[in-house]
């Protein structure tokens, strides 16, 4: 249990804002002696009977020398971040007063915070669950607006929720299934089996469909690997450059001119796409940099989780199409027919065989918006706009993976008509994955690793 891990009686001190130079910074302690170390060194008055959540100015000193004038905050436990006492420091951003005021916190009592620890403790002591605290991580690491708005969405605790419901409903069963081996002897029956396989099969369903939306709940939070292939002088890096509205990669007449990858982001609709530029691929070539840049362009086509396949409309456009399609797995491809400015034979546009194609023309920026959109569906689709917990974090995904097995094995178990010991085993099992999602069953070991991910201050 939580309050067993908790072995901390210490005040912590560190920077809550990023280090470096600004305005202001924020210095934050917590601890039980957060208040009281803050006022053996807080000039302007006594802050130790203060009520929580005020707001109080004043200057820091290191003996009588002033450091800084400040703005100190308190928050009193159980009302804060914590759940202990806070103290939260507004002061000048110059790094020098920033060290200063960490160094006269520690010599005043304090120790530096680790990686973590602030949302440790807020776990620790009730405030957050797991999911929920590793959702400060994912809202502080969030680079586009799915991924702020899923980690928000979790960090309010619609994954919790969710969870909590299943845990609850299982735990009522559990519980008459244990009343049931209590009076074992009198052969009464206070479980009803057939509702009991009910909740599993809607457990089951809710646990798969949670395991389904990592798929896009990776998308968010990691973003999407586009490669973009073709013949040379195909216009990939003409396309790039469309792409993020800046010459970013060279453009040449000569065929071979990008040797290497070339990778930028592109943010469609608030997922980050990473844009990889490759080689241009040709069968042979007797310049060995050159296919070692085509050997290099194969490794990102499998790598990438899609692919665009660029080919010149005026250059057998059909027979690249249908190589691009047998080459190419189809989830994860995207035809894209270039130079449509330059085309002379305009039937090809309508040509049924090449249904799946969009045409573009890369030079002059034509159709670019539809190879965005096209780029957006094949990653993401209207998933992004649903209602509900998206999984991005892969240690859920491995408990739950093994919340349906333990499910599958309750659903067999009512099926086969086994006794009510052995059911109760499986549920347990069943609660205990529960558990470790939330962090309701958890070890200090799985913390620590959990929690060095975190920034210092947080």
């Amino acid at each position: 249990m939580r309050e067993n891990l908790s072995t901390w009686n210490d005040t912590i001190v560190a920077l809550a804002t990023a280090p470096g130079l600004g305005a202001i910074a924020v210095i934050r302690l917590s601890g039980d002696k957060a208040i009281e170390i803050t006022a053996s060194v807080f000039s302007k008055k006594s802050i130790l009977t203060q009520p929580s959540h005020t707001v109080h100015f004043g200057k820091l000193l290191n003996g009588v020398d002033v450091i800084d004038e400040v703005v100190v905050s308190i928050y009193r436990a159980p009302k804060s971040y914590t759940g202990e006492e806070v103290v939260e420091i507004s002061c000048h951003g110059a790094p020098i007063i920033q060290d200063a005021i960490l160094q006269l916190m520690v010599y005043a009592g304090a120790r530096m915070a680790k990686p973590g620890e602030f949302t440790q403790r807020a776990f620790l002591n009730g405030k957050l669950d797991l999911t929920q605290a590793e959702a400060v991580a994912d809202l502080i690491a969030s680079n586009t607006e799915a991924a702020r708005k899923t980690a928000l969405h979790n960090l309010k605790g619609g994954f919790s929720a969710d969870l909590q419901l299943m845990r609850e409903k299982l735990i009522k069963f559990s519980a008459l299934i244990e009343l049931e081996l209590d009076f074992s002897q009198e052969d009464v029956a206070f479980a009803n089996k057939k509702e009991l396989e009910i909740l599993v099969q809607q457990l089951q369903l809710k646990s798969q469909s949670l395991l389904d939306s990592f798929k896009l709940g990776n998308v968010i939070k990691n973003g999407v690997q586009v490669a973009i292939v073709g013949k040379p002088n195909a216009g990939k890096s003409t396309l790039l450059n469309a792409l993020l509205n800046e010459n970013r990669a060279l453009v040449s007449e000569i065929a071979g001119t990008t040797r290497d990858t070339v990778e930028e982001y592109l943010n469609i609709q608030g997922v980050l796409f990473k844009l990889i530029d490759t080689a241009g691929i040709r069968s042979a070539t007797k310049d060995s940099i050159e296919q070692m840049g085509i050997d290099k362009s194969k490794e990102k086509i499998l790598d990438a989780d899609i692919v665009i396949a660029l080919f010149d409309v005026n250059d057998q456009g059909l027979e690249q199409a249908a190589t691009w399609q047998s080459e190419v797995s189809a989830d994860k491809l995207i035809l894209a027919g270039n130079k449509k400015d330059l085309l002379k034979d305009k039937s090809i546009l309508g040509d049924p065989s090449l249904s799946d194609v969009v045409f573009i023309s890369a030079k002059e920026k034509e159709n670019i918006n539809a190879l965005e959109n096209l780029l957006f569906q094949k990653a993401v689709g209207e998933g992004i706009n649903k209602e509900g917990t998206i999984v991005t974090n892969a240690r859920h995904v491995t408990s739950l993976k093994k919340l349906v097995l333990a499910l599958n094995d309750i659903e067999t178990g009512l099926q086969q008509n086994i006794t009510g010991d052995l059911l109760a085993l499986d549920i347990r099992q069943a609660l205990h994955y529960l558990g470790t999602i939330t962090g309701q069953i958890t070890n200090e070991d799985q913390l620590d690793f959990i929690f060095s991910k975190f920034c210092i201050g947080k």
